[in-house]
């Protein structure tokens, strides 16, 4: 399917509705990621997405867009509640994938010769890697808890504070789970798993803010130059991963069986009409995930705490650790939004991508009601992450959403062969970059040149007002799965 894009400014490409689509495509990028863009089938998702029942103003991608299951990665579609869908391929397989970026009072500058121990403390003590089990083994009542409560489960249990709660997106717990829809497959794999970082583009970072972008803004969310920041990426694991496999063969089955007359042109976007039985059980499924996510990240931070206390044998006011804040990627949500000037209930599907709160908004923590709620871009692990505040028009634009990271360019496989004969750790040292990993092939796979210019990325969204920055962040150390 050829794809036309039409240049509306610098910074948006509009698809036009042709065929089956029900809306238009909207694709923010500047002519350097278009061109990355097209290389892929993902804009032929975008338009596969606005043909399905119930979207709403436009199907969405994001400048980190890449091809994906059924949605591109990096793609957001609101549908109405009253005769929209709900798809987990617009989810993803990693229910609530999501960041987390804790604040210091260490200096970068005093802690560099330490980064390697750090960073080799860290990796001995956080379970990293496919298949990894953590400290935490539940029984299948106590991962019913920790289903329906969250990231509140773990700071009952000793892992973080009350306050974690209040700069989590959600505070930390989705409503609506439901743990009875859960296969026991799903059960058994999530038994073990929490608190583990997992594998693939999964990561933990130490970082040092290098640039301060907004004065205002970085003193309220807590950062000044020169200062050590700590980055978590992970999710789900794979409990999240059952859900949406198990839900995925139900709906494309109910579609064999007659039971739904959509129309797809991909199968890969099976879906459930939001007012059924289907759609609520798998949004049940999904808070399930979303709520085992938070928890998963909450007792990582902890660990991250303890580690580095044991390791630099300082006192828990020198660390100063606190919580930045916690956004979660691969995720729908009911929202309301303005849509032709009236509020309307919908179902927001963000998968890679994030909620981007302008100022003033009633979802936001009050500490940063008045500059709008952080957006964390991690990049690649050689270059920067970025740290921005959501944009007064990103609700207008986008839902309020924003771009999750900067987007694979290359495939895992083609990054692997394009890796051959060099050694990634070393290239990252030669940067002062100090990582480790549990295989050398998550390193090529990850290695810089497998991502966009994540920079370039960032000054897109900015400049289309979706977010505007707020800090740059190096990394000093990292740790894979």
């Amino acid at each position: 399917m050829a794809i036309d894009l039409q240049k509306l400014d610098d910074y948006r490409w509009l698809i036009p509705r042709t065929g089956a689509m029900r809306v238009p495509g909207l694709v923010f990028a500047d002519q350097e990621l278009k061109r990355s863009i097209e290389e892929d089938q993902s804009l032929t998702q975008v338009a596969n997405v606005a043909t399905l029942p119930g979207i709403v103003g436009h199907s969405l991608a994001m400048p980190d867009i890449h091809w994906g299951y059924g949605f591109p990665i990096g793609g957001v579609a609101a549908f109405d509640m009253a005769d929209g869908i709900i798809s987990p391929g617009g989810v993803g397989y990693d229910i609530n994938c999501g960041c987390r970026l804790m604040t210091t009072r260490l200096h970068a500058h005093e802690l560099r010769p330490l980064i390697r121990e750090m960073v080799s403390a860290l990796f001995r003590e956080i379970p990293s890697g496919v298949g990894s089990t953590g400290a935490v083994h539940l029984s299948k009542s106590r991962q019913a808890e920790v289903a329906v409560k969250g990231a509140a489960w773990a700071v009952k249990n000793g892992f973080g504070s009350p306050s974690d709660l209040e700069r989590t997106e959600d505070g930390g717990a989705m409503e609506g789970a439901d743990p009875s829809v859960l296969s026991e497959r799903a059960i058994k794999r999530g038994r073990n798993q929490l608190g583990t970082l997992g594998s693939g583009n999964h990561f933990l970072e130490i970082q040092v803010v290098d640039q301060i972008l907004d004065e205002e803004k970085a003193s309220c969310f807590g950062l000044f130059q020169g200062q050590v920041t700590l980055f978590i990426h992970s999710g789900s694991r794979g409990f999240g991963h059952q859900i949406c496999d198990d839900f995925l063969k139900e709906m494309i089955s109910a579609t064999a069986r007659g039971e739904t007359t959509m129309a797809l042109p991909d199968r890969q976007l099976a879906c459930a009409p939001l007012g059924s039985d289907l759609a609520r059980r798998y949004l049940s499924a999904m808070a399930c995930a979303a709520n085992y996510a938070w928890a998963n990240r909450q007792i990582l931070m902890h660990l991250t705490r303890e580690t580095l206390l044991k390791a630099l044998s300082i006192r828990p006011d020198e660390l100063g650790m606190e919580l930045l804040y916690d956004v979660c990627h691969n995720i729908a949500k009911k929202e309301q939004h303005l849509i032709n000037g009236k509020e309307v209930l919908l179902c927001v599907h963000r998968k890679g991508a994030t909620r981007a709160l302008p100022p003033g908004h009633s979802l936001l923590p009050d500490r940063y009601r008045t500059v709008g709620q952080p957006v964390l871009i991690p990049g690649d692990m050689g270059t920067y992450s970025y740290v921005l505040a959501g944009a007064p028009g990103a609700m207008e634009l986008s839902f309020g959403s924003c771009c999750h990271g900067a987007g694979r360019i290359l495939s895992r496989t083609r990054a692997v062969k394009n890796a051959k004969g060099r050694a990634i750790h070393r290239e990252l040292e030669d940067k002062g970059i100090f990582v480790q990993s549990r295989g050398k092939r998550t390193l090529k796979e990850e290695m810089p040149e497998a991502y966009k210019d994540v920079s370039r990325v960032v000054d897109v969204v900015h400049g289309a007002g979706l977010a505007l920055k707020v800090a740059r962040l190096r990394p000093l150390g990292v740790i894979k799965g």
